[in-house]
């Protein structure tokens, strides 16, 4: 018995110390990723990589449908015609249906 007490103990004493500490690291992790996200080369970074990554995804998406071309389903055909034909608060799609931005 003593020693489940002493095990309870500390543990609850390392729980009591280990959250004070990590709030406070937790805040200042927080803090900042905040400051490098705001970051205009970061973010220019990003908005670079994304730019690329749809062109990339749109070079794929032909290369794949030309060498696929008829063996799809024709339901899966429709929908696809269907996501391209949406457009989300007028901004232009690309051709996986999703906003360029």
């Amino acid at each position: 018995m003593r020693y489940k007490l002493t095990f309870v103990v500390g543990l609850t004493l390392g729980y009591v110390l280990g959250t004070r500490a990590g709030r406070e690291r937790y805040e200042q992790l927080k803090k900042s990723a905040r400051q490098v996200a705001q970051n205009p080369a970061v973010r220019n970074t990003a908005e670079t990589a994304a730019q690329q990554g749809r062109q990339f995804a749109g070079k794929a998406y032909h290369v794949v449908s030309d060498k696929v071309g008829d063996r799809v389903p024709e339901s899966v055909t429709q929908r696809v015609r269907s996501l391209r034909d949406r457009n989300h608060n007028g901004a232009p799609e690309d051709d996986w249906g999703t906003s360029n931005t």
